[in-house]
């Protein structure tokens, strides 16, 4: 492959294949999809709880409300990676596979855990809420489950923000 800029090195510019920055923002986009994803379904399945609950104790819909602020972290952490993903976009000679497969790699990371976080807060804050509502003394193991299933998205989170910083 010839790396003169002829046209019979097309899907290269100076080694480097012209396809790298899809790569990059397929990164970016899996990153926040992903995490919004699980964010959404921690929320509604949560969300749903606490309607039921609310509807026979409504004093305890402030304190229930702990699970959806939880999933809508999940989805921040996904923003977060995805912005560090597209301000570090370039042109392909100065943007390469390895740097693209790194962010690739980030985002694919928190998003598939901020998803999985998500879906265990959903399921956690569901039970949780309704159990709670039934015997009062649940509150404390339940924030302390919901708290390990948000750590899930963190370790993803600290992960992309590593693999990150290796493409600098």
């Amino acid at each position: 492959m010839a790396s003169d800029g002829t046209a019979t090195d097309w899907p290269y510019i100076q080694g480097v294949p012209i396809y790298t920055p899809f790569i990059g923002v397929m990164g970016a986009a899996a990153s926040i999809t992903l995490s919004s994803w699980g964010a959404c379904y921690g929320t509604a399945k949560s969300g749903a709880a606490i309607a039921a609950v609310g509807v026979h104790k409504p004093e305890l819909v402030m304190k229930s409300i702990i699970p959806v602020v939880m999933a809508g972290i999940v989805a921040i952490y996904g923003l977060v990676v995805s912005i560090l993903i597209i301000t570090n976009l370039k042109a392909p000679p100065e943007y390469t596979l390895f740097v693209a497969l790194l962010h690739f790699g980030a985002g694919v990371t928190v998003g598939g855990a901020g998803a999985a976080a998500g879906y265990a807060i959903g399921v956690v804050g569901d039970y949780g809420v309704r159990y709670n509502a039934r015997e009062g003394r649940l509150f404390i193991t339940m924030i302390l489950i919901l708290i390990f299933a948000e750590v899930l998205g963190l370790y993803g989170l600290i992960l992309a923000v590593f693999m990150y910083a290796n493409s600098t």
